[in-house]
C-alpha cells in the first residue's frame, strides 16, 4: 500500500467514526478508537477540519462539517444551512454571551431557522418563527442590501416609534451595509432592542444567508461595531465551507 493510499485510509477510518457517532468526539477518544499515534491523528483531523470535512466545536470535541451539510442541502435547504451554521452560531455566544440567529430569505421574508439562547436572564427572546418586517430587523436589512431579498419600495413605519423611512433613505442604509460589511439596527423593531448582522455567502459569492446577534441597547450599544466586525470575519469562515453550495432560486 501505498503512504498516500494509507494515509487516505486512515483519514477515511477517522472520519467514519466521527460521522457515525451519537455525538461529538473528543480527540482522546479518536486517539483511543483508531489506536494511531496521537501526532498522526492530530495531522489528520487538522486536515479534515481545514477541507470542511469535521467541524472541531469550542469544547474542543469533533463533529460533521459544513462540507456534508452543503450535500444534504441537495434535500432539504434550511435543514442543512441551520446544521452547517450551528458551530459558527455557537462559537459566536460564547463570544458574546448575547442572543444569535440564522435568517434565511423566505420570499418577500426573512425566516429565523435556528438560535442560540443568551445567557444572560435579560435577553432576546426567541425568535423563531418570529415574524419581523425586513426594515426593522438586522438579518433583514442586510438580506436586502446585498440581494436575496428585495429591498422595500416606497416608505415604511418602524416598528418600534412610527419613524416614516423614505425609499431613498432604505436605498441610502443599503450603500452603507455594503461598504460597511454588516446592518446595525437600534430600536428599529422595539425600543432598547439592538442588533447587528452579516452576510453568508455560497457559490459564486451569492448571500445564502445572514448570521446576527440582538440583545438589550445597554449591552449592545458600545460594543456593536466590534460584533458587527466579528460577524463578518465568522460568516466568512463559515462562508468557506459553503462555496459549494447553490443559491436560492427565486
Amino acid at each position: 500500500m501505498s503512504q498516500g493510499t494509507q494515509s487516505i485510509d486512515r483519514a477515511a477510518t477517522l472520519l467514519s467514526f466521527v460521522i457515525n457517532a451519537p455525538q461529538p468526539v473528543s480527540f482522546t477518544e479518536v486517539v483511543d478508537h483508531s489506536g494511531m499515534a496521537r501526532s498522526t491523528v492530530s495531522r489528520l483531523l487538522a486536515s479534515l477540519h481545514d477541507n470542511a470535512l469535521l467541524e472541531r466545536m469550542a469544547d474542543g470535541r469533533y463533529r460533521g462539517g459544513s462540507l456534508f451539510a452543503a450535500y444534504a442541502a441537495r434535500f432539504d435547504r434550511t435543514e442543512a444551512l441551520s446544521a452547517a451554521a450551528a458551530p459558527t452560531l455557537e462559537r459566536i455566544g460564547e463570544k458574546t454571551g448575547e442572543t444569535v440567529n440564522l435568517g434565511l430569505p423566505s420570499g418577500d421574508r426573512v425566516v429565523h431557522a435556528a438560535q442560540v439562547d443568551s445567557r444572560y436572564v435579560l435577553g432576546a427572546a426567541n425568535w423563531v418563527d418570529i415574524d419581523v418586517p425586513t426594515h426593522c430587523s438586522a438579518l433583514g436589512k442586510v438580506l436586502c442590501a446585498f440581494g436575496p431579498l428585495a429591498l422595500p419600495a416606497g416608505s415604511l413605519t418602524r416598528c418600534s416609534d412610527g419613524v416614516i423611512l423614505s425609499e431613498q433613505t432604505l436605498a441610502e442604509e443599503a450603500d452603507l451595509i455594503r461598504n460597511r460589511g454588516y446592518a446595525i439596527t437600534h430600536g428599529d423593531f422595539e425600543l432598547g432592542l439592538d442588533a447587528v448582522a452579516a452576510p453568508v455567502r455560497g457559490e459564486g459569492g451569492a448571500v445564502l444567508a445572514a448570521i446576527g446577534i440582538s440583545g438589550p441597547a445597554v449591552r449592545l450599544t458600545p460594543h456593536i461595531e466590534e460584533f458587527g466586525r466579528m460577524l463578518v470575519s465568522e460568516a466568512t469562515l463559515l462562508s468557506r465551507g459553503l462555496a459549494r453550495l447553490p443559491a436560492q432560486a427565486g
